[in-house]
């Protein structure tokens, strides 16, 4: 059996010059993909609190029907606040029960950062009909 000498071998490399020039070509289509991507990242980021007040609603009515009101708590309905980014946690909304009475109530959801930058903050609202609606774009 032959061994092969691996020092005289010719083993393909890149140049550091090469490497730079591939990152600066990334860079640039990253900056120029970037900000039409931001219309998507803000709506993915919004199916969290369209599936959390879609929650809050059902445990509304659930609590209707065992008190014929609803509830301005929502400790009351048994919905577990989940923990904000911004207190170490990964929500990015806040909820709270606007009002509510023997024949409707209203839940919000406010987003705890601006996700694109512009210091607008998002916000959904959900009523006794169960349709979320977003009331302040981001």
């Amino acid at each position: 059996m032959r061994y092969r000498n691996l020092r005289n071998e010719k083993v393909p490399a890149f140049t550091l010059n090469e490497m730079l020039v591939v990152l600066a070509i990334i860079g640039a289509i990253m900056l120029i993909a970037y900000p039409n991507l931001m219309p998507l990242i803000t709506k993915a980021k919004s199916q969290e609190a369209k599936l959390n007040l879609k929650h809050i609603a059902q445990l509304q009515t659930f609590y209707y029907y065992s008190n014929s009101q609803y509830s301005m708590e929502l400790d009351q309905i048994d919905f577990v606040h989940p923990k904000t980014v911004d207190m170490g946690g990964t929500a990015l909304y806040r909820y709270e029960v606007l009002s509510a009475d023997a024949s409707s109530f209203t839940v919000q959801a406010e987003a705890v950062q601006d996700f694109d930058g512009d210091g607008v903050m998002n916000i959904w609202q959900i009523n006794q009909d169960g349709r979320p609606t977003e009331i302040v774009k981001d």
